[in-house]
């Protein structure tokens, strides 16, 4: 997203009082705080910050001057320095609420979003009306994870701002974060077909994947890919959704995609040696589901198909250790048992196997008993 910086910059200077003409001093200050503006202005914020500084030499007292270096020292990467001359300005002008609005921002680019909450909470304070620092102060508490406070702060304002798409993206995403995404996915969804935001078709779609709505997270994340095909995540997702509805075919090159993008993309990795294992294209699974194992070893569903796999390649005893390991920690989980039923009896431990086959009968009839997952 982008958001507009305001810059406090000053014009012109007024004389003092009762006095008829300018002193040396002063006459040359206001040509080197002119010169200032019109660097700003050009983005030429090198020159700017000299003749700022210039200025502050001949006239330390001037707050237009200070805060327009500390506007001029963040927007060169100079954040700290920023901060400094901004608060020495507000110390001096404590009504200026375009400063503190330098100062807000200039903590939000350093990456110090604990101040920058504060400063434009205050700016908020002060103009609740103004609708790009609610914006910025939204996504502020986002990434403090106070989605909910964004939530709170945000949704009062939205009447009549319904297509500021800088603004229902924020509150779209923070209710999504909070648990509101029966409210945020159709705004963020909005915000996509608005801008054609690839990012904000992935968050929808993400969010409806979250909730089992394939239909509508396909949609979304093949728009998604449609205007940025490298978009992380979004071939991956995309894949997800597929595989759900049960279109294979279409799923295999999105995770095919997913990993010519990022090798290491555990989901990728997973999926698609699941789906070479269905189709017992053995060769091909085991480095795929290897590698799922070796990125997250304590992954429950990479284990028990690294399992079935070996199970199904001769590897018994590999197959049993996982799947013993597997029933520990978690004992009710119907799949392993499954598994291990078959293991045992190729191992020729048939006391074994129908133990574990009247383990499955016992979770086959609690889950009957139990109805479907909710």
């Amino acid at each position: 997203m982008r958001f507009v910086c305001f810059l406090f910059l000053a014009l012109c200077l007024q004389a003092a009082a009762g006095q008829t003409a300018p002193t040396a001093s002063s006459a040359n200050a206001d040509e080197l705080l002119s010169r200032g503006i019109a660097a700003q202005q050009r983005h030429d914020y090198k020159t700017a910050i000299e003749d700022y500084r210039k200025v502050l030499e001949l006239r330390p007292g001037l707050v237009e001057a200070r805060a327009n270096l500390g506007a001029a020292l963040a927007d060169a990467g100079e954040f700290d320095a920023a901060i400094e001359e901004d608060t020495r300005a507000l110390a001096a002008s404590p009504s200026k609420i375009a400063v503190r609005m330098n100062l807000a921002l200039a903590y939000y680019k350093k990456g110090d979003m604990d101040h920058a909450r504060s400063e434009f909470e205050k700016v908020h304070a002060a103009r609740p009306a103004d609708m790009k620092t609610a914006v910025l102060l939204g996504y502020v508490y986002i990434k403090l994870n106070k989605d909910a406070d964004a939530v709170a702060m945000l949704a009062p304002l939205e009447p009549g701002h319904e297509s500021d798409m800088d603004f229902e993206y924020v509150l779209g995403y923070a209710m999504i974060q909070s648990g509101k995404d029966a409210d945020g996915i159709p705004r963020m969804e909005t915000v996509a077909r608005s801008t054609l935001s690839a990012d904000a078709y992935v968050i929808a779609g993400s969010a409806r994947l979250h909730r089992r709505e394939f239909h509508e997270a396909r949609t979304d994340l093949d728009k998604a890919l449609e205007l940025s095909p490298s978009f992380p995540g979004a071939s991956t997702m995309a894949g997800q959704a597929r595989d759900a509805l049960g279109d294979t075919d279409a799923a295999l090159p999105a995770f095919q995609a997913a990993l010519r993008q990022d090798p290491n993309d555990f989901t990728a990795n997973l999926y698609l040696g699941t789906m070479r294992l269905k189709q017992r294209d053995f060769e091909s699974a085991r480095p795929l589901l290897e590698l799922a194992v070796q990125l997250q070893p304590g992954a429950s569903q990479a284990r028990l198909q690294l399992a079935k796999l070996n199970g199904m390649t001769g590897r018994y005893d590999e197959a049993a250790t996982t799947l013993e390991d597997l029933e520990r920690s978690d004992p009710g989980w119907l799949e392993p048992h499954v598994e291990l039923a078959a293991i045992y009896y190729k191992l020729h431990r048939p006391e074994d196997g129908q133990r574990e086959r009247k383990i499955v009968e016992e979770i086959e009839a609690r889950q009957q008993k139990e109805g479907p997952a909710k």
